[in-house]
């Protein structure tokens, strides 16, 4: 730590949700696959349960990030072109910086603003724990880990977690990042890569069947941040018990011996069975069962984001699962019956998948053990720990 140093939290704190439904309102397009009324939809499920009355539950409103916060990482030039762009202008710019009208970025007269409440949204997360006036706040509207310094990509303007990275390195604490989304976490890699103040894990469906193509165990950091960065890429398919002892296998040792003073975890839920752009298998509560892990790895500050999830009722049904996690407070099996009616969904968890054919299975846990031993071949001795852990 620099002489700047980050107020630790003392005993039982509070577990903020960062939430207004101004983070919601934003449509990419009628047939796009990223809804961010699903947030909604979480917060209803959460409120229903009655989540927000709990002693160490803290529900707070966000703000808009300021240009100069977002000037961290992204370039001023992008910056304006995204306000320009919005706001009907530069048109013929909009492909240099990621943005088409039927691509993964499409214009849309309110992204300029949307973008800087989702990513003040996580700013605010992180005021949150910094200040320590919470342990644990998240923000389910952010997770957006695709954008690069200066362009849009995968549905991602403004990369929320390296900002809100940012401002925690700023204040001197060093930071572990893990991304369980089933996309490879490029943009916040690509901030970090020449860096050792950040540890950055990302656990994913590898890039050679998936987007956006990179992950590959071999990304491991330049200079100073040779070793820092840590990928684990997934096989199709791959389900709760592979996925979760890969994370075991990998992740704590790694958290363990880099002793962050903040975690930032990025829990998409596009690992689900029901994803329909994925291929990963993962249900609810095995979902559930990684968040815990994280918890677990917390060293007394944590900033959870949200991230991927297209398949609205998996996302709902986990994000409240996950924000249980952070209460610790389990919540009943048994839907309230506005949401069986509204969303044909009975239960909170979901029901034992069918196992895999042998050929298939095969072939995951392969996958899994090659990239687990690569890991610990490739970046382990960096971290004193040895390869055969």
């Amino acid at each position: 730590m620099s002489n700047r140093q980050v107020t630790r939290v003392q005993g039982d704190a509070l577990a903020a949700f960062v939430y207004d439904d101004r983070l919601t309102r934003h449509v990419l397009s009628d047939t796009h696959v990223f809804v961010p009324a699903r947030l909604r939809y979480t917060y209803e499920l959460l409120n229903a349960f009655g989540a927000f009355a709990l002693d160490n539950a803290k529900l707070t409103g966000p703000r808009q990030a300021l240009v100069e916060e977002l000037s961290s990482f992204h370039t001023a030039e992008y910056i304006e072109a995204v306000e320009a762009i919005a706001k009907g202008g530069r048109l013929s710019d909009a492909p240099t910086y990621g943005f088409s009208p039927g691509g993964d970025n499409p214009i849309y007269a309110s992204m300029y603003e949307s973008a800087l409440w989702t990513t003040g949204a996580s700013l605010t997360a992180t005021e949150e724990i910094l200040s320590g006036r919470c342990s644990v706040a998240v923000n389910f509207s952010g997770g957006l880990h695709h954008a690069m310094s200066g362009h849009a990509s995968g549905f991602c303007i403004f990369d929320d977690p390296v900002v809100a990275i940012k401002q925690m390195t700023s204040a001197g604490a060093r930071v572990a990042y893990v991304d369980i989304d089933c996309h490879h976490g490029d943009g916040v890699q690509a901030g970090f890569y020449g860096t050792d103040q950040v540890l950055t894990i990302s656990l994913h469906e590898s890039g050679e069947f998936l987007f956006p193509g990179t992950g590959f165990v071999q990304e491991l950091g330049i200079g100073a941040g040779k070793g820092y960065a840590v990928n684990l890429p997934l096989y199709p398919y791959t389900d709760d018990n592979t996925y979760l002892w890969s994370f075991l296998e990998v992740v704590p040792p790694l958290v363990a011996a880099f002793k962050p003073d903040v975690l930032v975890t990025q829990l998409g839920i596009d690992t689900h069975v029901l994803d329909p752009i994925t291929h990963l298998r993962l249900t609810v509560q095995g979902y559930t069962r990684v968040v815990q892990e994280l918890a677990q790895l917390s060293p007394g500050k944590w900033l959870a984001l949200g991230g991927g999830g297209y398949n609205i009722g998996a996302v709902m049904r986990a994000w409240t699962r996950a924000y249980g996690v952070m209460l610790n407070h389990e919540w009943p099996q048994d839907l309230p019956q506005s949401f069986r009616s509204e969303y044909d969904l009975d239960r909170l968890d979901d029901p034992e998948q069918p196992p895999l054919s042998p050929d298939v299975a095969e072939q995951v846990w392969k996958y899994a053990e090659n990239s687990v031993a690569e890991v610990k071949r490739s970046i382990f001795p960096a971290h004193g720990l040895s390869a055969l852990a």
